[in-house]
Formats: C-alpha cells, structure tokens, sequence
C-alpha cells in the first residue's frame, strides 16, 4: 500500500493589527481543505518567537489542526531552547522544524551566533532532551543553499542533519522539478532513508518573489521571469500564469514520487487553495 502524501502548509507571524486580525480566517479557509499540519515561523534572533507561539495557539484554537513551531539556531542557549520545548510539549506540540535560522546581516561566517551553531546541534539536543517525543522537520535545498559553499559541502550540511535524528526534510522551493529529482537521487546514494517533501511557492507577485528568491538561493527560470514582467501590470493574468506554471511543476513532483507539498502561504489563502483545486487534491 502506498504511502500516504503529506499535504502542509506554512504562515508567519502576523507583524501588523491587521494581519494578526486576518489571520483565523486565514487558517480556517487553509484548514478547511485537511492539511497535515500547519508550520510557523519566527525571524532572525528569535525576534518574533513570541508571535510564533501566539499563532501556534491562533491554529489550534481555530482548526484543531497540528501546528509545528520553527525552531532556529540564531541566538539559541540550551536554557532557552530547552524552555520552548517545554512551553510547546505544555502546548501538545508533537512537531518541530529546526533549522540553523537566518543570520545577521554582520555575519560574516555560516555558523550562527549562540550556543548551537548548525541545525545539526539542534536537533541532536532535541532528541537528547525530548528522545522521539517530537517529529522533526528539517531544511532541504535541492538548489544549494546560497551559504552552503559548494554542492557537497551543503549537501554533507544536510546529511548530518538526518544522521542527528531528523524525521522528514521540507525542502526551500524552486521551479525546477529536476534540482528536486537530483536531490531524491543523491539521497538514495548516500542512504538516506527520510521523506523529502517539496516546498511550493505560490506565484503571486515578481518584485517579491524576485526578493525571497535571491535571499533563498532560489533560482527563477529567465522565462519564466520575462513572463511575469511582461504580465505584472496585469495582476488576474499574472495570476492565471503563475496558477498554472506551479500546478505543472506540482503534479510532475507528485507523479515522480513525492511524498508531499508544503506550500509557503504567505498568510494568504486564495493562491494556495487555487493551485489546491487545480491539482484535484481531496477536499
């Protein structure tokens, strides 16, 4: 019998008045569709982490869907990842992702400032606190993560990740389906057992998908790109193009053995439960 897909979505923090009071018929409407799990994240330094919990709460008093917190390594001690654990497992939290987190802007090397350097770090000191208590996600990038130095150097990043406990990987999106496949391949060479779910990024807007992309190391196809300009002062076509260029590249995912999509919502719902409908995916 046939694994079953993972199906998940991920918000953010509300930074505004009115994004917080957006956010519960946000997550109704995503949760409305049966998701595996909604992820939260928080910014560099822990700086919103108090927003995190606050929307961990926000999804299951809402939904009573699972909510997975991030955790990153950026300004991390022992005592305080150790009181966040504690405070997520009071929650009934039984999902973490665990990342090393952006750095600073000032850093001038790949190791974040605190007590756990690399996401490697956290999660053994998850599974040395908590043992299996938590499923744990960590971070993929099929295109190289733009501070991981070359290929086999992010990639050996990784594999330390899933010889530390990792559970499942979700990986930073793109719009290459064959950097995914590569990824899945030299995973089975080197071993490595764990789900590779694939991160999917609604087409929105280009002046910020263009943003997160050159922060992410995330690489925009040149027609993609020339596409989207010639379309952006004509926001339903823009759309229209963008709905379709993703449900082609999700459903060659999903036929080449996926075992899920984790959709970067950006707090919205229409975009992501479109390209939802699109693909046929149960209800």
């Amino acid at each position: 019998m046939a694994a079953e897909l993972s199906f998940s979505f991920e918000l953010f923090p509300p930074r505004t008045v009115e994004g917080t009071a957006k956010l519960p018929d946000t997550v109704r409407k995503l949760a409305a569709v049966g998701p595996k799990y909604f992820s939260v994240t928080y910014g560099a330094g822990g700086s919103a982490q108090n927003g995190t919990y606050d929307t961990i709460l926000t999804v299951a008093r809402e939904t009573g869907v699972e909510a997975a917190p991030h955790l990153t390594c950026v300004g991390s001690t022992r005592a305080r990842i150790s009181e966040l654990l504690a405070q997520y497992k009071t929650a009934g939290v039984k999902r973490i992702v665990a990342l090393r987190g952006d750095l600073p802007a000032t850093s001038v090397s790949a190791e974040a400032p605190g007590e756990f350097h690399f996401a490697n770090e956290l999660v053994g000191f998850i599974r040395e606190t908590h043992g299996d208590h938590f499923r744990v996600e960590v971070a993929a990038y099929p295109e190289t993560h733009p501070q991981g130095g070359t290929p086999q150097n992010d990639f050996a990043n990784f594999e330390r990740k899933v010889k530390a406990g990792a559970d499942c990987a979700i990986t930073q999106y793109f719009f290459n389906a064959d950097s995914y496949f590569d990824f899945r391949e030299r995973c089975d060479q080197a071993g490595l057992k764990i789900p590779v779910v694939a991160g999917i990024m609604p087409i929105t807007n280009l002046t910020q998908l263009a943003k997160f992309s050159a922060a992410c190391g995330a690489e925009i196809p040149r027609w993609i790109r020339l596409r989207l300009e010639q379309l952006q002062d004509d926001k339903p076509a823009l759309l229209d193009f963008g709905l379709e260029v993703i449900t082609r590249l999700s459903q060659s995912l999903l036929d080449g053995g996926a075992p899920g999509l984790h959709f970067y919502t950006l707090n919205q719902s229409e975009p992501t439960l479109r390209l939802w409908k699109n693909l046929g995916l149960p209800t």
